[in-house]
């Protein structure tokens, strides 16, 4: 499941519908947002969030809040009352300290709810089973960090989803994004460390594939057009791998356009197109020694006449090999979208796009 993030504190939720609309077509199915109110305008804060859940049900997105005690109250409702929010389009809320286990345990019969997946433990977690907490409506949800260096260590953070995946939770983390970032500081809201410097279609592979999280939500303002791109592309089940070109040969370029397949029995140093030499792709003219360089990791190529047979092969270098007088190197797929290489596994299907 895949969500973005609309805060309150902007101006107007209405500039966010065609941003919400176009994550809705490519697959997005939450919104999350944050009810920490100001005291000093808290009429505001309750228009904005009732536009922000008429849009959530006219898209038909779920949609969390991360709220406190205190922003309750300027909303108008207390724990007891709280699913009159469903009436406002929201889904669920986000619980975290200083509410009663009876409560929450209360709260999870009644709507969807969210407990902070990084300090909740298995003591507290057996007390809410015993006030009555309903499972099948909790989700385990991991914090945003924004200050760099402050992210969540990696094996620690598959360690505790492993836990709550056991207990039956479904586990949310989030991923930076790379459109607009929110402040104060702009240096992006991802869950795991790693992931600050990651691209965000990358961190959502990596934890939906690695780190054994269920729902993943972007932590900033906006993705960027290219990103959105990639997302809807791997709805359709392509990777869509961002790479710069090195030669000027327009023939090679428009090929790996194509979308190509990795072979079913993957090699571990590249990635090698099924359809490269099987149907042709670059067509019946000979491939002429070019650019044969050093390869490092992203690097795409073409083998050359000289390979005899292979002639034609397109590959993707997933470590840093050596020149090869048989092999031209046509480009390089970009730092950011590094890690995807490791998970275009054998079967699966990728598209170069030339930025």
């Amino acid at each position: 499941m895949l969500g973005i993030s609309v805060y309150l504190s902007n101006a107007s939720i209405h500039q966010f519908e065609s941003y919400i609309q176009k994550a809705h077509q490519i697959g997005f199915t939450s919104i999350f947002t944050s009810l920490h109110i100001p005291e000093d305008n808290p009429s505001l804060y309750k228009e904005r969030l009732q536009e922000l859940g008429a849009y959530a049900k006219k898209y038909e997105m779920q949609l969390m809040a991360d709220i406190s005690p205190k922003s309750l109250g300027h909303l108008g409702f207390t724990w007891e009352n709280a699913e009159g929010l469903l009436e406002w389009g929201l889904t669920g809320l986000r619980i975290d300290y200083g509410v009663e286990e009876k409560t929450i345990a209360a709260l999870s019969t009644k709507m969807k709810i969210a407990l902070n997946a990084s300090t909740l433990t298995r003591e507290g977690l057996d007390r809410l089973k015993k006030a009555g907490l309903r499972l099948e409506s909790v989700e385990a949800w991991h914090n945003f960090y924004p200050r760099p260096e402050t992210g969540l260590d990696r094996d620690e953070f598959i360690n505790i989803n492993h836990w709550l995946k056991n207990e039956g939770l479904t586990v949310m983390a989030f991923i930076p994004g790379d459109g607009k970032l929110r402040g104060p500081l702009y240096q992006g809201l991802p869950t795991l460390e790693d992931h600050r410097v990651y691209s965000p279609f990358s961190a959502y592979i990596d934890l939906v594939e690695t780190c054994l999280v269920d729902k993943v939500l972007v932590g900033d303002l906006e993705l960027s057009s290219d990103t959105l791109e990639q997302f809807s592309s791997y709805q359709e089940g392509i990777y869509l791998l961002r790479a710069k070109p090195a030669v000027a040969e327009q023939n090679w370029i428009e090929t790996l356009e194509m979308i190509q397949t990795n072979r079913w029995d993957s090699a571990r140093d590249c990635i090698r197109s099924m359809e490269s030499r099987e149907y042709g792709l670059i067509g019946t003219r000979p491939v002429h020694p070019y650019n044969t360089i050093d390869r490092p990791v992203g690097s795409i190529t073409i083998d050359n006449e000289r390979y005899g047979r292979y002639q034609g092969e397109i590959q993707i270098t997933k470590r840093n090999l050596p020149a090869d007088e048989k092999v031209n190197v046509i480009g390089r797929i970009i730092e950011k979208d590094l890690p995807l290489l490791n998970f275009i596994r054998g079967g699966r299907k990728f598209k170069i796009k030339w930025i």
